[in-house]
């Protein structure tokens, strides 16, 4: 069975970039949210087998949403998206619970190795 995955990114060419990516390997892409708090409900309907989450959103970040998504699923896979320079950021996201992290722009390569790499 093919694995699900919930995309997050308030950028809606980035999410159909990630889409584009995952989908064209196999991966099935059960929702797109863009924000966090959008994330979180979308996490709870959907129970993915995977996150790819933003940082930089607006209603709710994607560290906070980390936290809470961690707080509903100790056990759930995120990997966050951040653009270059924000290394303290991944760092926190790394500490909030997520698995690895992919930088923009993204290439499909290193998707797709982080996304093996967190299913395993």
């Amino acid at each position: 069975m093919s694995k699900r995955i919930l995309i997050v990114d308030d950028a809606a060419f980035m999410r159909m970039m990630l889409k584009d990516i995952l989908t064209k390997n196999g991966y099935t892409v059960v929702g797109e949210a863009e924000n966090g708090l959008v994330a979180v409900e979308m996490y709870k309907e959907l129970k993915p087998d995977l996150v790819t989450m933003d940082i930089t959103m607006p209603e709710m970040d994607g560290i906070t949403a980390v936290k809470e998504i961690k707080k509903i699923d100790p056990g759930a896979k995120i990997i966050m998206c951040s653009a270059m320079g924000q290394q303290a950021m991944v760092i926190d996201s790394i500490q909030a619970g997520a698995q690895d992290f992919i930088v923009k722009p993204f290439q499909p390569e290193r998707v797709l190795e982080a996304v093996e790499k967190v299913l395993g």
